[in-house]
C-alpha cells in the first residue's frame, strides 16, 4: 500500500480541525431562495408554453387564410388566340 498523498493529509487535517459556525437562519434562507427559484422557473415555463400556443394559433390562422396547400391557378396570363 502506498503512503498517503500530501494533499490528502492536508484535507484530513482541515476536516479534523474546528468547523466554522453555520448561521442559524441558513435553512430558512435556503428554503426562501428555493421558493423564489421555483416560482421563477414555473413562470418561465408558463411563458414558454403560452408563446408556443400563440405561435401555433397564429400559424393556423395564417394557413387558413392563405391556404398554401392549394395549387395556384394556371391562368396567369390571358390565353393567346389567333396566332
Amino acid at each position: 500500500m502506498s503512503p498517503p498523498d500530501r494533499k490528502e493529509l492536508d484535507v484530513r487535517r482541515m476536516l479534523d480541525g474546528p468547523h466554522p459556525a453555520v448561521p442559524a437562519d441558513l435553512a430558512s434562507r435556503a428554503a426562501a431562495r428555493g421558493g423564489v427559484l421555483r416560482r421563477r422557473r414555473r413562470a418561465l415555463r408558463r411563458l414558454g408554453w403560452w408563446l408556443l400556443l400563440t405561435a401555433a394559433v397564429a400559424f393556423l390562422v395564417w394557413a387558413s387564410l392563405t391556404r398554401p396547400w392549394v395549387v395556384p391557378s394556371e391562368s396567369v396570363a390571358p390565353p393567346l388566340e389567333g396566332w
